[in-house]
């Protein structure tokens, strides 16, 4: 079970108070909370400054959590189908609604994202819940994975979510990668990701990848988005195209940047700077400021192109020997297999990550017996599953302010990485938080920001602080709660 945590966190310089970002928790956040800023070096807490409970567990695939306005914690289920209220204080939860249209097989489908309209329970008329799932678009007896972003009306008196409305359907969908990150901008448009399906490895090892594929203008026409694979977009809450995307080769779409592999982190800044993260393959998970209209690279470069513990192993371009005909390799594509290094990749919109984790030597050994069968689990990557800004404040923690915290899979873990004060680069080495034998899925905070709360995978395989390879978890599909109780 779950125990107190001793942790210590590090200082900072001051920072302004420069124009925040509408949060994850999708509540604006404005310039005058930040009057009276204690986000200072040698503020920083002490190594006994967190508490930390399980506040419940039983949930089914928990995947997206978010602080809403009525004082509850909502989140998804991805397996259950369900987006479920939990109040913080004791636990208790109540159900907004079950979606039986969400295909759910096994993989890394079903329902997904969670993105809360920012008006919602303001009097406004607005109050909107937006969700992201996969669904058989095919009427018969075969299965058509697709994706589609959806409107709920919230009706307080009921507790639950009805009158829906879909903002946009036939989104590529997949039994992996799909990313699925949805959040409200600053600019009151709706941002979401979408990953490049799992091609080119394990059983969908003959798809090619797709992130670079770019709309044509036909295909916008015809509301054809398979090219969106490996991709960032912008939307109208209509689901229409933002009049002001950038055109990329041409063609205006809801492409705001592409060249991603597995971006499940999405976060906005002070001064509507965007960033994200994105798994690795072996090597190389990394954090991006997000550009419109910019390449960040996938599948050619993983990381920094430098030529280092990666080449592009392109299975579906294998011959003479057909790639049907070959047995997957994670460590040594097949002679027909063709291989590209990093360096031959060549693009004027070409963008580097701030960071990567972690960007290791050409010789590196993947095979570590340590981890036995579960090899993956020993590579050089942490697997960043959500990505958050951590904005300066009167009531936060000291040390955390202008901040990304991202929760691993991998390694059970909260990481911290200190932004400069523009925010186009960080600063020192990503310190680690809150280590646990657990897969951490996805984070929120309270409305102090003293409190922050944690869901958990259900079931899968971490690290945890002992290193090696387990699928025994501490807390499986739990809500975890972390409280700073030293002072601000």
């Amino acid at each position: 079970m779950l125990t107190t945590a001793s942790l210590a966190v590090i200082g900072c310089v001051q920072a302004d108070p420069l124009d925040e970002p509408v949060e994850a928790h999708a509540d604006a956040i404005f310039a005058h909370d930040f009057d009276h800023d204690q986000d200072q070096a040698g503020a920083a807490a002490d190594d006994t400054s967190f508490t930390s409970r399980e506040i419940t567990r039983g949930f089914d695939y928990p995947m997206r959590l978010v602080w809403g306005p009525d004082d509850h914690l909502w989140l998804t289920e991805r397996t259950g189908k369900r987006v479920v209220r939990v109040r913080p204080e004791d636990g208790v939860r109540t159900t907004a609604i079950t979606i039986s249209e969400v295909y759910q097989a096994g993989g890394q489908d079903g329902l997904l994202a969670l993105a809360l309209h920012p008006d919602l329970l303001t009097g406004k008329g607005r109050d909107y819940v937006y969700v992201s799932y996969t669904y058989d678009a095919d009427p018969g007896t075969a299965v058509d994975l697709r994706t589609k972003i959806r409107r709920y009306t919230y009706d307080p008196a009921t507790e639950t979510l009805g009158s829906p409305f879909d903002v946009i359907t036939g989104l590529p969908g997949s039994n992996d990668h799909n990313s699925a990150r949805l959040l409200f901008g600053p600019d009151r448009k709706l941002y979401y990701t979408i990953g490049d399906q799992g091609n080119n490895q394990f059983d969908r090892k003959c798809l090619p990848i797709r992130a670079q594929a770019l709309p044509t203008k036909a295909q916008v026409a015809a509301k054809d988005w398979s090219t969106y694979v490996g991709k960032v977009l912008r939307l109208n809450l209509d689901g229409s195209i933002p009049h002001d995307n950038p055109r990329i080769d041409g063609v205006r779409s809801h492409v705001y940047s592409y060249g991603h592999r597995n971006p499940q982190g999405l976060t906005f800044g002070r001064g509507g700077k965007l960033y994200a993260n994105e798994h690795g393959p072996k090597t190389d998970d990394e954090l991006n400021l997000i550009k419109p209209g910019k390449n960040y690279g996938w599948p050619h470069v993983a990381g920094y192109q430098d030529n280092q513990a990666y080449t592009y192993d392109n299975w579906s371009a294998s011959s003479p020997t057909p790639c049907e005909e070959l047995a997957w390799n994670d460590y040594q594509a097949p002679p027909s297999v063709p291989q590209q290094e990093e360096s031959a990749f060549s693009h004027p919109d070409f963008k580097e990550p701030l960071l990567t984790f972690f960007t290791v030597e050409d010789d590196y050994q993947f095979f570590d017996p340590a981890c036995g069968f579960l090899q993956y689990m020993c590579w050089p990557t942490i697997a960043p599953s959500s990505l958050h800004y951590y904005p300066t404040g009167w009531h936060g923690i000291p040390g955390w302010g202008n901040s990304l915290l991202m929760t691993s899979l991998k390694k059970g873990a909260l990481y911290r990485v200190k932004l400069s004060p523009n925010g186009k680069s960080v600063v020192g080495e990503p310190v680690v938080h809150f280590d646990t034998t657990n897969r951490y899925r996805d984070l929120a905070w309270s409305p102090d920001r003293r409190t922050l709360y944690i869901i958990t995978d259900t079931a899968g395989n971490t690290g945890g602080p002992n290193g090696g390879a387990t699928n025994v978890l501490e807390n499986p599909g739990a809500l975890l709660e972390f409280k700073y109780t030293g002072s601000p």
